[in-house]
């Protein structure tokens, strides 16, 4: 096995003859490194990446044992976690197990040969559970695109601003650091999907912010009723179902969702929905901006102008341009609607 394909281990113990006794005994097999607090193991951990086993001692003065692994079950729920102590008790045990979950539970001294099968046991559990990941991810992802293709051929209208919707979502939240991108990615693509029961006429109507009538009032009303049917019975889309559905919440109830991945996921597409309502009516970014400012109430005073900021409201960055159809090229935002004669 290639040094750089060795599984990453960390250590943490505040006793430095402890950490290299463990680095003595894995680091044949393993790319070892070390930590002698919890504070600095949680450090080393977000520099890392990618850590398969995490190995800490209970009793360390600060952050105990327990504490830090719920801490790395937390920000890092991929490490496979093992608790190594000389204090066997129960309420430490108690405690490592319901709030950590940890994986294995070592008393010291810990002969070589148990270390060692605890540890390689822990990389086992990491493939796995990474390899199961990754199969529903794509399994997911089949699905989502499968319903996405449905919706461009049957409704252009619709695929084209969830295309549009998609872009600009995504663009906005890697400005703001938000790192949950494939629920609010698979969240954008698929805000469209109930449109699927509207005729064409009483999208494009919708669209272009036309009046209507008291009929197409009720159809437009059963849209999310709709996209739910359709998307509930996924398996492993409920974060994204739960962004959907949030659309539809009151502005009191989506603020009480916080700044997690669904609320702040489903503030992200909303305002971005709002906006490209108001830019598909022709409105410039100024006054899109501007009249989402009304909006605070639901999204919240920091995240639209963080928003407007990104778009360079007031700063004439965007302006619109009349080119021949060769010119257009990818990353440029169609003003209207292009039209075959």
């Amino acid at each position: 096995m290639k040094a750089q394909e060795r599984p990453k281990v960390l250590c943490v113990d505040d006793e430095s003859r402890v950490v290299e006794g463990l680095v003595l005994h894995l680091r044949k097999d393993y790319e070892v490194h070390t930590a002698l607090s919890g504070d600095e193991g949680l450090k080393t951990l977000k520099k890392l990446g990618g850590v398969y086993v995490v190995i800490s001692d209970m009793r360390m003065p600060g952050m105990d044992g327990a504490t830090f692994l719920h801490h790395v079950m937390t920000f890092f729920p991929d490490a496979t976690r093992i608790l190594l102590t000389g204090e066997p008790g129960r309420d430490a045990a108690v405690s490592a197990v319901n709030n950590a979950r940890i994986f294995r539970f070592l008393l010291k001294p810990c002969p070589p040969d148990q270390l060692k099968a605890a540890v390689e046991a822990g990389v086992i559990q990491y493939r796995l559970i990474n390899a199961e990941r990754s199969i529903l991810k794509e399994t997911l992802i089949g699905c989502i695109k499968a319903l996405v293709d449905v919706l461009a051929i049957a409704n252009p209208i619709a695929f084209g601003r969830a295309s549009r919707v998609k872009r600009l979502s995504l663009d906005f939240a890697a400005a703001l650091s938000f790192r949950d991108f494939w629920q609010l990615e698979a969240a954008a693509m698929l805000s469209q999907i109930g449109y699927l029961s509207l005729p064409g006429p009483l999208l494009e109507k919708l669209y272009y912010g036309e009046v209507l009538t008291e009929t197409e009032k009720t159809l437009a009303k059963g849209v999310p009723d709709v996209a739910m049917a359709l998307l509930e019975n996924i398996p492993r889309l409920d974060p994204v179902v739960q962004i959907l559905a949030a659309l539809n919440w009151n502005d009191e109830a989506l603020l009480r969702l916080g700044d997690g991945t669904i609320g702040m996921g489903t503030r992200i597409l909303g305002l971005v929905l709002e906006y490209d309502v108001l830019n598909t009516q022709g409105h410039s970014i100024d006054v899109c901006v501007q009249t989402l400012r009304r909006r605070a109430s639901r999204y919240g005073e920091e995240l639209i102008e963080k928003f407007g900021q990104f778009l360079g409201a007031g700063s004439g960055k965007a302006e619109a341009r009349q080119i021949p159809l060769k010119a257009v090229q990818p990353g440029m935002i169609i003003a209207q609607d292009i039209r075959t004669s």
